[in-house]
Order: C-alpha cells, then structure tokens, then sequence
C-alpha cells in the first residue's frame, strides 16, 4: 500500500485532510448503530428474570435467549459484511436496521419461548453487521490522519449504549415492563436510520464498484496469499483475546465482589460504571495515540498495561483499591478496542473491508464467547485470583501476535 496523509473527499474526489460534513454524519450513523448493539445486548440481561417469569421459561431458555442473539450476530456479520462490500454501505446498513427493528419490536409481542427464541434470533443477525460495515464506512469518510480517532469513536458508541442500558434499564422496566423495554430498544435504531437515510456511499466505495466481484471473492482477499493470511491470523487471534478477556472479566467479576468480597448491589454497580468509565477513556486515548505513534506501539503499550494490570488486579482485595484499580484495568484491557477497526480498514481492500471487520471481529467474539467458562471452570477448581492472573498469559500471546504478524500501516491509503 502506498503511505499517504490525505483521503479524498466523497463528493469531489479530491485529496483532504479534514474532516467534513459526510464524514461526522457518518461517524454519527456508524456509533449510534454500534450503541444500539451495546444497549441492546445489555437490556436483554437484565429482562431475562422479569421475562422467565411472566413467560414461565426455564433458566436453559432464558439463557439461549442470549446465546441465540449472539449466534444470530455472528451470522449476520458475516452474511451482511460480504453483502456490503458487493452492494454498498448504505443499502446494507439499511436493511440490517430494518431487520433488526422489525423483530426487535415483534419480541414486544412475543407469547411464549419459541416465537420470542426466532424473534432474537433474527434480531441477532441484523444487529450483527453493525460493527463491520460502520467502521468500513468512518474510516472510508475520514482522512487518514484521523482514521485511528474515528475508529475509536465508533468503538465508543459500545460503551455508551452499554452504560445508557445500565443507568435506564433500573428506572424503565419497573415502570413499562420488559414488553416496553423492546419497544424502547428500537429507538436507536430509528435514529440510526434517519442518519443514514442522508449519506451516500463513499468514495472508496464508488470507485470500487467498477470491480464487480461475486460476492465470495471478498472471503477469498483475506487470506490470497501468504502475507495476507499471516495478518488475517494475527488479527483473528488480537480479537479472541479482546474477547476473551472483556467476557471473562465482565461476566463474572460482578459476582466474586459479592461472594468473596460482600459487595452489596450498589457497591457492585459502582465497580461497573466506574470500569466502564475507564473503558471509555481508553478506548478513546487508543486512537488519539495511534494517530499519533502509529498502530503496533499503541497495542504494544495497552496490551503491556494489560499484562501489568490483571496481575495487580489478583492480588487486591481493598474495595476502594479495587474501585480504582478497576477503573485502570477496563482503561488496558478494552481501550484496545478502539483500534481494531482503523488496522482492518487499512490491511484489506476496499472489496473486503467491511467483510474483513465482520468475518475477523466474530471469530474472536465466538472465541470470547468460552471466557467466562473457561474463567469459572478455574476459578472453581482453583480461586476467582488464580482464573483471572492467568489472564495475563494471554495478553502476552497478544503481543507476541502483534509483533510478528501485525504490520504498521499508519497513514496508509485505502485502495
């Protein structure tokens, strides 16, 4: 790839180096979908007692509620991904708002297990090509100067639906019901629509059409050649453990702070926000780095603190440590996410770039998907500290992957 800091501008084709109107309502388009993503997942987990009851489920049932929306996802990704680089960013972005709205309002409607069960389903695989395509179309829309910064910013919107899912649930659902709850869960989804509705495809985009490629060409460009295949298991391996440590973390630290600690609801509340917060700003301190010293030493730098981190992390048992330690540990161990989808967009082609974001980002995400098993089958057979300073042996693979398989594409113009 040729070096260059300047993108060209989507409705003139000529070179800039700021950014434009189309590129923050692209922007705005791409994280409000990625909220949704986050708020929407996070809404489910604290409905499922309130559902299992009304519904009469069995914990196995409200359970696949989950895993159903996450294979539903993992499908969608890969499916509107390849869609995406064949049809465009736009259309396809559309059609999954469409499909997830549609069955994220039939779920409001649902009368027992199985018609809710195919409602998330099919939910799952609109929702699931959010992440991909909405990072394809940012860094397309911006110059490459910042296209680190608006990766993270996309990234941001994650934690922003995640933490406006945390504050509203508590409120709303006494009040309107799990039922409501869905229906207030298609509201980002309109608002996304509505952002999108005003974009046209970018540049990159357009002058890629001429191309015409089958649609299974785009699974072919990641992994052509030698070189290619090292970066795409590079890649795949730097979000397993992405993964694999957020889920591992997440899902079960909640419950050691009040069963080895005492944490009370509230206490353990405070620990997520305040570790959500410090995921926030990592994710955004990630970008503005990457920008700057380029992508290897910014992953370097977090996965290091990582490492640093889980191991100190194991060994406090102060709540007020653990408070602000967490806070610092969500900062290495997910601010990492701000960069995964400047390093897609700039080591593929334009052909395979949203499916290149899809395909890579689910493959760690279904290996994430054994973190929290694989965390409490040690902690069961050994201690919650153990299961999570071991941990650390996987943010070393993560540095070991980046130094050897991980080129630096800093400034890089995307073909």
């Amino acid at each position: 790839m040729q070096n260059c800091n300047e993108s060209t501008s989507p409705s003139t084709g000529e070179a800039r180096t700021e950014v434009d109107g189309y590129g923050w309502k692209a922007l705005a388009g791409s994280a409000v979908g990625y909220a949704m993503d986050g708020f929407d997942l996070l809404i489910l987990g604290f409905m499922l007692t309130a559902i299992s009851a009304d519904l009469n489920l069995t914990p196995g049932q409200a359970g696949s509620l989950v895993t159903w929306t996450l294979v539903g996802a993992v499908a969608g990704g890969i499916i509107f991904g390849a869609l995406s680089d064949r049809f465009g960013r736009i259309r396809v972005l559309t059609w999954t708002i469409v499909l997830f709205a549609l069955f994220t309002g039939l779920c409001a409607f649902a009368q027992g297990y199985w018609d809710l069960l195919i409602y998330r389903t099919i939910a799952g695989v609109g929702l699931g090509g959010e992440f991909g395509i909405g990072m394809a179309l940012a860094a397309e829309a911006w110059p490459a100067k910042y296209r680190a910064r608006v990766s993270s910013y996309v990234a941001l919107g994650w934690q922003v639906g995640v933490l406006g899912a945390a504050l509203l649930t508590p409120l709303l659902l006494p009040s309107i019901g799990w039922r409501g709850m869905f229906l207030i869960g298609v509201i980002p989804a309109l608002v996304a629509w509505a952002i999108r509705n005003k974009l046209h495809e970018p540049e990159a985009f357009v002058r890629s059409k001429t191309r015409k490629a089958p649609i299974g060409h785009a699974f072919k460009l990641l992994v052509k050649d030698g070189p290619t295949m090292r970066v795409s298991a590079g890649i795949a391996i730097l979000c397993s453990v992405q993964n694999f440590g957020y889920y591992g973390i997440m899902i079960w630290m909640p419950s050691f702070l009040a069963k080895q600690l005492g944490f009370n609801l509230t206490q353990s509340a405070m620990w997520t926000s305040v570790t959500i917060l410090g995921m926030l700003a990592g994710i955004w301190i990630f970008g503005q780095l990457a920008d700057r010293i380029g992508r290897k030493p910014s992953f370097l730098i977090f996965q290091a603190g990582a490492v640093i981190m889980v191991i100190v992390y194991s060994k406090l048992a102060d709540p007020m440590q653990l408070l602000w330690a967490g806070a610092v540990l969500g900062l290495f161990v997910n601010g990492m996410l701000g960069g995964y989808g400047t390093l897609m967009s700039e080591a593929y082609p334009t052909e395979a770039r949203a499916t290149a974001q899809n395909v890579l980002f689910n493959i760690g995400r279904g290996v994430g998907g054994f973190g929290p098993v694989v965390v409490g089958a040690i902690a069961t057979a050994y201690s919650f500290q153990m299961a999570i300073a071991l941990l650390a042996a996987i943010y070393v693979l993560d540095m070991l992957a980046t130094l050897f398989l991980i080129p630096e594409l800093k400034g890089s113009e995307l073909d």
